[in-house]
């Protein structure tokens, strides 16, 4: 058990860097298309580049019209800032004294129900203003294969409850 909460913290602060990592990006990039702050557009108007801030270095280059910059920009940053943050609680789960709590089971049960539910929806709205390539579709079945094997992790964690409850049992 010991060598599960060595990787799993070690992967919560992974993930946790990550989710930072896109949350600030969606933010910064949110300011700067709203503002107009740090975006330089480039090759007559079609790109622009979002610079890093207070310089004219380019930190992100993305098309520059509206559906590509919600739905195969923005909506991406904010969902797998949100992916990342979610999947930072659940590694949270397996270095916790106690294993089998309520708490623990509602992370597993957030982080399931997310990725069976939205990157679906959110990747069928997007195919109708920009294209969806193939591979995004693979990553929609990753993400439903990830949330189903967490759904079947949270319920094996409500019958340790409930065993625990019942006995008293720590792992």
């Amino acid at each position: 058990m010991n060598q599960t909460k060595i990787i799993s913290s070690i992967l919560f602060y992974i993930c946790a860097i990550l989710s930072a990592g896109y949350l600030i990006t969606f933010g910064y990039s949110l300011f700067c298309l709203i503002t107009g702050f740090s975006v330089t557009p480039y090759k007559e108007g079609q790109f622009l580049h979002i610079n890093y801030p207070l310089t004219e270095q380019p930190f992100l280059n993305i098309e520059n019209n509206y559906p590509y910059m919600i739905f195969s920009f923005m909506s991406v940053l904010i969902a797998y800032g949100i992916f990342f943050w979610l999947s930072a609680r659940v590694f949270k789960v397996f270095f916790q004294q106690k294993l089998f709590t309520e708490e623990n089971i509602m992370r597993l049960k957030t982080f399931y129900l997310y990725n069976i539910f939205i990157p679906f929806p959110l990747v069928m709205i997007a195919s109708f203003f920009v294209e969806v390539e193939s591979i995004i579709w693979g990553l929609v079945f990753i993400h439903f294969m990830l949330g189903i094997f967490c759904l079947f992790l949270a319920n094996i964690f409500k019958q340790g409850l409930h065993l625990q409850n019942e006995q008293d049992l720590f792992i």
